[in-house]
């Protein structure tokens, strides 16, 4: 078979998976959530692609405009190869491959690799149980959300538009599906609520976050789901600085795995409380993970549940 032509845009490769040949501009990288916000995006391009639903201006059955909220995000990646380790004028290709969750969710997998990588259809075997070492690996589950009163972002329900095709999708393995591990970190408020074989609990940190409406809001005015990996990000850089580290050494942190559950959405003017656990590997300098929920303050609804799987140089 002759391998597509790979243009700035997604093609496919078949009906349910798509490529793209990117190189990496300065909005995609660095130490911000950027890189997440785009990896975000490819999510929306691969749905539309792939389900013939235009996710941009997506409409229920009502005409109340729907939206395909994320609801999960894993990256996984690797010492050499993470999320903040992207740079100007990297060349990459995006595999993408969207599976079939029903009339109401759909779950996307991406590949990041060179850009002279193999063009093949993602198997999620390959995410799961044999990534590659040169790639960095995106899951994302989304769930279709509207809002169920007009100007409030809490409450929001589901409902998806009349349009979106599905049934043509591949299934996710059981075995891999995101659904029980969001379900524990949603009741438990983390995703290690038993502790982590080999890690050793450190410390505990909590600090407020006010929101902001230049900042953290997008163009529909609902909570931004990138601006929940700056929210975590800057109570984590709170506690480093705590803890006598670096700023520098806080940018050099290299991410092995990166996962978010979105359990709901705030308001303009809300207050967040974020609530940060630090564990140490036993036997690995330098090998820590984060488990972070964030809630709102004074009602303490669950709004996330994170966890950051990090190598940091010791000083």
């Amino acid at each position: 078979m002759t391998s597509p032509v790979i243009l700035r845009g997604p093609a496919l490769l078949d009906d349910t998976c798509v490529a793209r040949h990117v190189t990496v501009t300065p909005h995609m990288c660095g130490g911000s959530s950027s890189i997440f916000a785009q990896l975000g995006d490819w999510t929306w391009e691969t749905v539309a692609a792939a389900c013939g639903t235009n996710v941009y201006d997506a409409r229920t059955a009502d005409g109340l405009p729907a939206y395909l909220s994320f609801y999960y995000f894993h990256v996984r990646g690797n010492a050499e190869v993470h999320p903040h380790g992207l740079t100007f004028g990297d060349e990459l290709t995006v595999t993408s491959r969207a599976f079939d969750f029903g009339g109401e969710s759909v779950l996307t997998l991406h590949r990041l690799s060179k850009a002279d990588a193999a063009l093949d259809v993602l198997d999620p075997v390959e995410f799961f149980e044999r990534p590659r070492a040169d790639s960095l690996y995106v899951q994302n589950f989304n769930r279709w959300v509207s809002r169920g009163r007009p100007g409030s972002n809490e409450g929001l329900v589901q409902s998806s538009p009349p349009d979106f095709r599905h049934d043509h999708l591949p299934v996710l393995p059981e075995q891999y599906s995101p659904r029980g591990i969001c379900s524990r970190a949603r009741k438990s408020g983390s995703f290690h609520p038993d502790g982590i074989a080999g890690y050793v609990s450190g410390e505990e940190f909590t600090t407020d976050y006010d929101l902001s409406v230049v900042h953290d809001f997008n163009g529909v005015g609902l909570l931004y789901f990138a601006s929940y990996f700056s929210i975590v990000d800057t109570a984590l850089l709170r506690l480093w600085r705590e803890l006598g580290r670096t700023d520098r050494d806080f940018l050099a942190r290299r991410i092995l795995d990166h996962k978010i559950g979105y359990f709901g959405n705030a308001d303009l003017g809300a207050r967040l409380t974020v609530s940060v656990r630090l564990w140490r590997s036993a036997d690995v300098p330098g090998d820590e993970i984060a488990d972070v929920a964030v809630r709102e303050a004074g009602s303490g609804r669950l709004l996330a549940v994170c966890a950051i799987h990090l190598l940091r140089e010791e000083a």
